[in-house]
């Protein structure tokens, strides 16, 4: 069935029953984030032997694809899918000379592919690919695409009557290794870049297309820097599991973070992933112990009377967060502690956040000035400033 015979069927029953569904576009939640990188077996290796991520899954030429290499990995209820191309031609080589590492496809869980995407039609979204059936012995998948910022797309999936480990065309692949537990539990956010005066378009077309609202929304002296600026808004699904902040750059002194990530990422991308963590004083002792870096965070950040009457107490002494860096916020909710990493490929470009939430719904907005000022120093080193 067409996009369009969708749409007709979807007014006739609308007509019939005299009334629309509450919600056009429901999403459950995050199916999986799709990478693009330029080596897929090394990055996956990385992902399993530094953040604890469990392969589980793999495509390429052994498996009848000829394009490229993939390998699915889980981490509690989060979900990457790494892939590089093995056919130089691939599009996927094309993306990642543009690109660099990163994220291509933020893939939705959603009930009824159908009806979502007849909807974002008549809302005036792209559709990259049209509703289909992709099937083999363990059941069927069916599956569309939509695009969102830059080269970034929304694969919607609805994967009720499959019990395969991603996808037709993968197969079950694990590897043992020395590897940490498992270090985080789920995705808690997906952060996108977009260009200047781009932000009010695509918050409207979250809210418009998908049906997402408005969560938050930060400008102005809150977030800004003594020589940089941005604006940043979050929209969510009605059920609060998938949150996409988005920022866009404000003129400012000198280059800010976004500018640089939008240079070095060739346009609108996906920034950084906030991966969340049962207990983030563990989690960064391991994956420092590693290698990862983290944004370093001055100690005048601990030492700030106002930051401890605000936060008030805590489940870790402020001591013990100081040693590792981590920030904390306070809101209405409750308090979070969270954590930056450095930018894991070699552009400047997508790196993780770690985060820990005790009641809080925010996103760190005391936090904010303390972030982007580390940034800067990190950019400054970098000459991007």
């Amino acid at each position: 069935m067409s996009v369009q015979e969708t749409v007709n069927d979807l007014d006739q029953s609308t007509q019939l029953l005299g009334l629309a569904s509450a919600d056009p576009f429901p999403v459950s939640g995050l199916d999986a984030l799709v990478w693009i990188v330029g080596n897929a077996l090394q990055t996956s290796h990385y992902f399993q032997a530094v953040y604890g991520m469990e392969l589980v899954g793999y495509s390429g030429p052994e498996t009848g694809n000829r394009d490229h290499h993939a390998y699915v990995l889980r981490s509690g209820a989060a979900r990457f899918v790494v892939t590089g191309a093995y056919d130089p031609a691939s599009a996927l080589a094309d993306h990642h000379r543009r690109h660099g590492d990163g994220i291509v496809d933020i893939a939705l869980t959603v009930p009824d592919v159908d009806r979502c995407i007849a909807h974002a039609a008549t809302q005036g979204a792209t559709v990259l690919t049209e509703p289909h059936d992709v099937s083999d012995e363990y059941g069927t998948v069916r599956t569309a695409a939509i695009a969102t910022y830059g080269d970034t797309r929304h694969t919607l999936v609805d994967r009720s009557r499959y019990t395969g480990v991603y996808l037709p065309r993968y197969t079950p692949r694990s590897r043992r290794m020395s590897a940490p537990k498992r270090l985080f539990q789920a995705v808690d956010h997906v952060v996108g870049n977009v260009e200047l005066g781009a932000m009010d378009r695509w918050v409207d077309f979250y809210n418009r297309v998908l049906g997402f609202t408005n969560m938050a929304e930060f400008v102005g002296d809150d977030i800004a820097t003594e020589y940089s600026a941005l604006m940043s808004k979050v929209v969510a699904s009605g059920n609060h599991r998938v949150k996409f902040p988005l920022n866009e750059p404000a003129v400012g002194k000198k280059k800010s973070q976004i500018d640089e990530y939008l240079e070095f990422y060739g346009g609108p991308g996906a920034q950084h992933v906030a991966l969340a963590t049962n207990d983030i004083l563990a989690t960064v002792d391991t994956l420092r112990a590693l290698g990862v870096e983290f944004l370093p965070t001055p100690g005048s950040y601990y030492s700030d009377p106002a930051l401890r009457a605000r936060i008030g107490t805590v489940r870790a002494p402020i001591g013990e967060l100081q040693q590792r860096g981590i920030l904390v916020d306070r809101d209405e909710d409750g308090y979070l502690l969270q954590i930056f990493t450095k930018p894991i490929g070699d552009r400047p470009t997508v790196f993780f956040e770690l985060i820990e939430r005790h009641g809080s719904l925010g996103f760190g907005i005391g936090n904010f000035k303390a972030l982007f000022e580390a940034i800067e120093r990190e950019q400054a080193k970098r000459g991007n400033f």
